[in-house]
């Protein structure tokens, strides 16, 4: 053993001196230095006359490793790890079976450029005579100013391996990671561990009795890591369905989950039948016997997530104990891969909401590109971030963003109940204020006593910023409730946030409410305007207005011809800190609007005349477009009844435009009235209504949208 003396405490030290109780003196002085000596001598006089037999009973060592990974101190006396090679100056690597080197070293690795400590690793240790000790393996850094690693080994009594491998499987919510966890665990009753799951577990479904010959099994986990054999199931592979059928039938023999033993070589050839399952589910020609455990899921009647197998070479028959340990394993952790399951189902739900609420594409007005980024791969880390956009009936595009606060579902449904409800509102033209206003008062309604406190979730403090582009006058409106601001690249490349007034989020206490604001921004062909959420732009090292100066810097940086997916993904990548604490969201709008050439507006006086000018006006802009002769007889007709309607009913100027959108026109008449049009089916010798009924009739859709002067009432002619 190496003498050196340690300069300063350090993890092998620390672990070392928790062995002087047991280890004889000299073992200990060997071990760990004269200047620790004292310390073993002096504890070893408090020890008690059965120290030897606590010398048998000792699982704890400790060998420290230098970068390369090669063992410099070793404190490894214990009885239990007699014919362990370790030598100073070797390969700790050594110690390990050839199938488990990559695996490990990778790990070690890990550890030496993290720092971050690899904690309770089910292992197997090589002894010189080939037999194997299991253990529980933790990586812990050395000390500064030490380098190296410091590897404590815990060897693995029945029932502490049985406490240590259930507390390491319920660490995640993560399927893979828990089957994973669960085969490290039954690999120290054998050579192989795999994990079959029923593929509801992986889709997060229900998982009941199901049908003989409808079962599907796909493999979740392997151990250890290795080059398998072709043909050989590995994680993420489906089983094939005969052998699927097999295991199926096997563990429920007479319609109840039992555990079997198949001992030897023959007797797995004799069961699996074909080459092809032998070769889907035997890992190798030295592999005899295995045990199938179920896993089952307690309830009346039971039911079975899984199967759990166990390989063993020939020479190593599965004893009575062993299958009782195995079974004993597996019975305390079923319910682990059960709540991943429900995880799973929640996670695959909330993602999908919060697709679906993710811009598909722009338009000819404008083009679209978003980037969702969760915290964390699991649906603890899936946020209430969201954004959206949408044309609206009237030619307009509305860009949403918002953040609900929270993760998981309660979040997801309040996320996308806000959003459903902006977006009905934005399309029954009302303006972002309003939507505000409605969007307040339903986050108020969720978190009542009686709806949303019950369910043990408050989304009061959510936040949300609304915009609307006018493709024809280059213009965007926008009303924020406590959002980060938009950032507006303008052509000529200057970024910078808009100046938004800071307003309250939603379902603010009563004393803090106040209007919500629309602020007016020009936005000329070729502007980018970036919508995002707090966790693009939030560094504990920075203030939050730096943090925004440098997503304006970041897409200042996007070309006009550069591919706007490419281009957010980018931004994000620059910009999202390495250990996100929070979802990042990133929507960047690129502004293209109509071409002069496609619009044309009118100002009339509300006079009498006003619908033949119209009519005139729109007939020759018409001809002038080369429309259809169908087209040039209903709109100018159409025209006219909008008009009429507004000299009627309004006072003030009023406003005729038409846009040549797609395959369609878009017809506009706007008036200083506040009053809503209303359709209605009048009698045969009633004028009252009929105007709009021939709209309705004339047109694909029609609706109304209200301005600051008034009204605009718009329809929608295909062309």
């Amino acid at each position: 053993m190496d003498s050196t003396p340690s300069p300063s405490s350090s993890p092998f030290d620390l672990v070392s001196s928790a062995l002087g109780r047991y280890i004889p003196s000299g073992g200990a002085a060997a071990a760990a230095g004269p200047g620790d000596a004292q310390g073993d001598r002096t504890t070893s006089r408090r020890a008690p006359d059965n120290a030897a037999a606590g010398r048998q009973d000792q699982i704890l060592g400790a060998v420290n490793l230098d970068r390369d990974l090669r063992i410099s101190r070793c404190n490894l006396d214990a009885p239990v790890f007699e014919g362990l090679d370790a030598v100073v100056g070797s390969p700790f690597v050594d110690l390990l079976p050839p199938g488990d080197v990559p695996t490990v070293t990778r790990r070690l690795r890990q550890v030496l450029e993290t720092g971050e400590a690899h904690v309770a690793r089910i292992q197997r240790l090589r002894r010189g005579d080939g037999s194997e000790l299991v253990v529980s393996l933790s990586i812990l850094p050395a000390a500064v100013p030490q380098e190296g690693l410091t590897v404590s080994v815990i060897a693995m009594a029945r029932r502490l391996h049985l406490y240590a491998a259930e507390t390491a499987i319920g660490t995640s919510l993560d399927i893979g990671e828990t089957a994973q966890s669960l085969a490290e665990s039954l690999l120290a009753w054998g050579d192989v561990a795999a994990i079959d799951l029923d593929f509801a577990v992986w889709t997060g479904e229900g998982v009941t009795e199901q049908a003989q010959g409808r079962i599907r099994l796909r493999r979740a986990a392997l151990v250890p890591d290795r080059a398998w054999p072709e043909g050989y199931v590995t994680p993420g592979d489906d089983l094939p369905s005969d052998a699927s059928r097999l295991l199926a039938q096997a563990v429920r023999r007479d319609d109840a989950p039992q555990a079997i033993v198949i001992p030897d070589r023959e007797a797995v050839e004799r069961v699996l039948g074909s080459p092809r399952v032998m070769r889907a589910l035997v890992p190798g020609d030295r592999s005899a016997g295995v045990a199938c455990i179920p896993l089952v899921l307690d309830g009346s009647p039971p039911v079975v997530l899984g199967v759990a197998e166990v390989w063993r070479r020939a020479g190593s028959p599965f004893r009575d104990s062993d299958l009782f340990d195995l079974q004993e394993l597996v019975a305390r952790t079923a319910h682990h891969v059960d709540l991943a399951r429900q995880h799973q189902r929640e996670h695959t739900q909330v993602l999908a909401l919060q697709r679906r609420l993710l811009p598909r594409t722009g338009g000819d007005t404008i083009e679209i590109a978003s980037v969702y980024q969760p915290a964390t791969p699991d649906s603890a880390g899936v946020g209430g971030d969201w954004v959206n956009s949408f044309p609206l009936p009237d030619g307009r595009t509305a860009l949403v963003v918002g953040d609900v606060v929270g993760h998981g579902l309660g979040a997801a449904a309040t996320m996308g109940q806000l959003s459903m409800e902006a977006r009905a509102l934005l399309s029954a033209g009302l303006a972002p204020d309003e939507v505000l206003e409605h969007l307040d008062k339903t986050v108020t309604l969720l978190d009542d006593a009686e709806s949303g406190l019950a369910a043990g979730y408050s989304a009061l403090g959510s936040t949300c910023c609304i915009v609307l582009y006018d493709p024809v006058s280059h213009h965007v409106a926008l009303s924020s409730a406590g959002h980060l601001p938009p950032v507006l690249v303008s052509p000529d490349g200057h970024a910078g946030p808009l100046a938004v007034r800071p307003h309250p989020g939603l379902g603010a206490e009563f004393a803090l409410r106040e209007p919500f604001d629309v602020h007016t921004f020009g936005a000329p062909p070729g502007s980018l305007l970036a919508l995002y959420t707090d966790g693009l732009v939030e560094d504990p090292a920075l203030s939050i207005d730096e943090g925004i100066g440098r997503l304006a810097d970041a897409v200042s940086t996007v070309h006009p011809w550069d591919a706007l997916p490419q281009a957010a993904r980018r931004v994000v990548s620059a910009l999202a800190p390495a250990r996100q604490r929070d979802d990042v969201t990133l929507l960047l709008a690129r502004m293209i609007g109509y071409r002069k050439g496609d619009t044309a507006t009118w100002r009339l006086p509300a006079r009498d005349d006003a619908p033949a000018r119209a009519r005139a006006q729109v007939s020759a802009l018409l001809r002038q477009w080369r429309t259809r002769d169908d087209t040039l007889d209903t709109v100018p007709l159409l025209i006219s009844e909008l008009v009429t309607n507004a000299v009627r009913f309004a006072t003030g100027p009023i406003t005729v435009r038409l846009i040549r959108a797609g395959h369609g026109l878009l017809c506009e008449v706007g008036d200083t009235g506040n009053g809503r049009p209303r359709l209605s089916r009048g009698g045969l010798l009633d004028d009252g209504g009929r105007g709009l009924y021939i709209v309705h009739r004339l047109t694909t859709r029609w609706g109304v949208r209200w301005t600051d002067t008034g009204k605009v009432v718009w329809a929608e002619v295909a062309r």
